[in-house]
């Protein structure tokens, strides 16, 4: 329950992220390897990335650790970064080939669910529209947010980075080096499964 508290107070971001030139600035300095700008990297991402992985890993503890490998690597592979205008959905990158990582190598047996998702954040003006998007949003998004935890993981992953990290089709493509049409089949299947079970818990 403290967990699930805990999440609920994260707002979206705690810091504004700064695009344009304060990027390259950042980057820069990291590569120079300054600790203050690790530390304003680790301000400015560092609840997107949490959230990101609470939702996908479904543990606080093994998302924290998650969050803290994934800046560990933005620090040393830094310069791998190419495009500064890419360093948000790089980092996202990063801590979701760690939480990845974490279902290859622990027993969900000894992961229990429930571990803080919080809000889930909603938006249905980028990949379609119809009965099953507005049935998602209307419900309350801590509902919403049990239910995406529920989902395999493959269906949970996609829909975290649509409706919570905001990236759309081609972005989530790209960061799961994967096809589009599959990551709208995954969207598609798992706002089905969605649906499904939060009617079951309507039910009960």
């Amino acid at each position: 329950m403290e967990n699930l508290l805990f999440m609920q107070r994260l707002p979206l971001y705690t810091h504004p992220i700064r695009k344009g030139g304060h990027h390259l600035e950042l980057i820069e300095r990291i590569k120079a390897k300054e600790e203050n700008a690790l530390r304003e990297l680790m301000e400015q991402y560092g609840d997107l990335l949490l959230r990101t992985a609470c939702l996908l890993v479904r543990d606080r503890q093994t998302a924290e650790e998650v969050v803290q490998d994934a800046f560990v690597q933005a620090y040393n592979k830094i310069d791998q970064l190419d495009d500064p205008s890419k360093l948000r959905p790089w980092l996202i990158r990063i801590a979701v080939n760690g939480c990845r990582m974490r279902q290859r190598t622990w027993s969900w047996r000894h992961i229990f669910p429930g571990g803080g998702a919080g809000e889930l954040p909603l938006d249905a003006d980028s990949f379609s529209t119809g009965a099953d998007e507005d049935f998602i949003t209307q419900w309350k998004k801590e509902h919403l947010a049990a239910a995406v935890r529920s989902l395999d993981y493959r269906y949970r992953e996609s829909i975290v980075l649509y409706y919570f990290d905001e990236l759309n089709v081609r972005e989530i493509a790209e960061l799961l080096e994967t096809n589009e049409n599959t990551i709208k089949s995954r969207l598609s299947r798992g706002r089905t499964l969605l649906k499904k079970t939060i009617e079951e818990e309507e039910r009960l």
